[in-house]
Formats: structure tokens, C-alpha cells, sequence
């Protein structure tokens, strides 16, 4: 009885975190929230006893991936921060 529960719980889950990636304005939020997504997968894909699948989920999907994403993001708000300085201030 505890099985779909778990299993029902674990999809919740990963509807809430897949829409919260893709709808949210924040991109540090949308990376560490693809993350917990690839995290969750993994765990659904221990559920469906495959665990090859799930450590390669773990650590490619949500670890190595993950780690690209925050540096990118980091670069990209280098980028951004010289533009927004400049918004708000008059020319001569």
C-alpha cells in the first residue's frame, strides 16, 4: 500500500520541480531546481529497479551537469553586471 504512495509522492515531486525550472526568473533557482530534478529522477529510476540508470542520472544528469550550469550562470552574470551598472546613470 505504501508503494504507490511513495511512488505517487516521487511524481508530485517531479512535476513541481520540472515546472519551478522551467517558470522561474531566477537563473541560480532554475539551475539548483534542475538539480533536485535530476536528483528525484534518479531516486524514480531506483524505484523502477534500475540502479545503472539512476547512478548515472545522479551523476552525470544532476552532478556534472549541475556543476556546468552554476559556472555558466556565474559567467553570465559577469556579463550582465557592467550593463546594469550603467542603466540608471546620465551621459555627458
Amino acid at each position: 500500500m505504501t508503494d504507490w504512495l511513495i511512488d505517487l509522492t516521487l511524481v508530485v515531486a517531479l512535476l513541481v520541480t520540472g515546472a519551478a525550472t522551467l517558470l522561474s526568473r531566477d537563473l541560480f533557482r532554475a539551475v539548483v531546481m534542475f538539480i533536485a530534478f535530476g536528483l528525484l529522477m534518479s531516486l524514480g529510476w531506483v524505484r523502477l529497479h534500475a540502479p545503472d540508470i539512476a547512478l548515472a542520472e545522479a551523476a552525470i544528469g544532476a552532478g556534472l551537469s549541475g556543476v556546468l550550469l552554476l559556472d555558466a550562470a556565474r559567467h553570465l552574470g559577469e556579463v550582465r553586471r557592467p550593463s546594469q551598472r550603467g542603466e540608471g546613470e546620465e551621459s555627458d
